[in-house]
């Protein structure tokens, strides 16, 4: 049974990072959490990406959706069989968000991703990643953060997707700011979008045990007046409230 169908609004998990600040911290950016609530119309729970401290099943059991936000760390190599490389990684939420979100998948639950979501997601569906993407798809360093999110390239949608007919549109404009990305799909998820100028895979869905699982590459918190912005999150509200 739905949230809406119990009267309430959904409750969303909303992945935190490890990050350092003086001491070690859990980190998400409220631009995340904030359309969750406002377009999404649910109720944000943030979740430590601290294995040790979350029970999967338990979690699955009592959220009604789950968001994989982006992050500065990259999916550590070893999750997808790939040798060691010099990115920043944070295996602590590998650990958690894989195990979270694949248990909110067996459990018929929505589960959407953003950049680094999009990318975990991959993984949990059996693909891999590539590094390569470095001064493609990305603007500025993270020193700069004002500037991080200037470029924009477009991508085309699939027209049976779920992206194209939300968005009303079969090519957008969107940001960009990532340096890894799909190399090969997993098994199940089919393609919302790629990449004009390279093929890039920029969105991916599947439906594989009744809740919508969708991941953009880009990043729709940071430009909600865009095609690809809002209608993201109305797509979330959509999903949670079984209205999909």
């Amino acid at each position: 049974m739905t949230a809406s169908a119990m009267g309430r609004r959904p409750m969303v998990g909303i992945m935190c990072c490890n990050e350092v600040a003086g001491r070690p911290v859990q980190v998400v950016a409220s631009r995340f959490v904030a359309p969750v609530a406002a377009i999404s119309r649910a109720i944000p729970l943030l979740v430590p990406a601290m294995p040790d401290a979350i029970d999967a099943p338990a979690l699955a059991g009592a959220l009604d959706g789950l968001l994989l936000t982006g992050s500065r760390s990259h999916v550590a190599p070893g999750r997808y069989g790939a040798d060691p490389c010099d990115q920043p990684h944070d295996e602590a939420r590998d650990e958690a968000a894989l195990a979270l979100a694949g248990a909110m998948i067996a459990a018929g639950k929505p589960v959407f991703g953003i950049c680094r979501g999009m990318q975990e997601i991959n993984v949990l569906f059996g693909g891999t990643l590539s590094d390569a993407c470095d001064g493609r798809h990305r603007a500025g360093s993270w020193d700069a953060y004002g500037d991080l999110f200037d470029h924009r390239h477009d991508v085309a949608l699939t027209g049976d997707g779920l992206l194209a007919p939300a968005i009303g549109a079969r090519r957008i404009s969107v940001n960009s700011v990532h340096d890894q990305g799909i190399d090969r799909l997993g098994a199940g998820l089919a393609v919302e979008a790629v990449a004009i100028d390279d093929g890039l895979v920029e969105a991916v869905a599947a439906r594989p045990c009744g809740g919508d699982v969708l991941a953009v590459q880009w990043h729709p918190e940071w430009d909600l007046a865009s095609p690809g912005g809002a209608s993201f999150f109305e797509l979330f509200g959509a999903a949670l409230r079984g209205e999909r």
